[in-house]
């Protein structure tokens, strides 16, 4: 559903502009790299989330249907109808990098995870698993898991922030809006 959103959305941009941003094609490029990555490790999601003892059966049924298909949409419907951003070069390459840093987190600490489940004494990326364990529970406190209690967090919010970044603003659209509204936080001042 998410990616159907996007490529109808990058569609409505080229025949409303008649041409396609780079940054239009940069957020579609992402969210669908993020689509296909999620499809491809679907076993990995499904297999390192426990749905009694870590609680996310409302993250997969809520999030997989309604969060992801439409909140991330927000960002490409939010510039569909904009004129392409001026965005340097430089600019979306930052943004992708911001992305890729998210995915590398989110990603490589999922992956952890789900090596340390099905292989316990399984290395991953040379990190051999280091843990804390109650005699019922046990954590991994190495490696991402080591860094953070919750570094896969940060990689999604990562992610978010390279996607709404990149949409950009166009600056013809600022240059109207600097004209009619004079000044920044004080009135009269500054």
């Amino acid at each position: 559903m998410l990616e159907l959103n996007v490529l109808s959305f990058v569609a409505h941009h080229y025949y409303s502009i008649g041409s396609f941003s780079p940054n239009i094609i940069l957020c579609a490029g992402m969210i669908t790299f993020f689509v296909v990555d999620y499809l491809t490790f679907e076993k990995v999601h499904l297999y390192t989330y426990d749905f009694f003892a870590e609680r996310v059966g409302i993250k997969l049924g809520w999030g997989c249907l309604t969060f992801y298909p439409f909140l991330y949409a927000i960002v490409p419907w939010s510039a569909v109808d904009l004129p392409a951003a001026n965005t340097p070069t430089w600019g979306l390459i930052l943004f992708g990098v911001i992305f890729l840093s998210g995915w590398t987190l989110a990603r490589g600490a999922n992956m952890q995870k789900y090596f340390f489940k099905i292989a316990p004494n399984r290395s991953f990326l040379s990190i051999k698993p280091k843990t804390i364990s109650d005699g019922h529970k046990t954590l991994l406190v190495n490696g991402f898991w080591g860094v953070s209690r919750h570094i896969n967090y940060l990689g999604e919010i990562l992610m978010g922030v390279g996607i709404a970044l990149s949409v950009g603003y166009p600056d013809v659209l600022w240059n109207q809006y600097t004209q009619k509204v004079k000044y920044r936080i004080i009135p009269f001042i500054y």
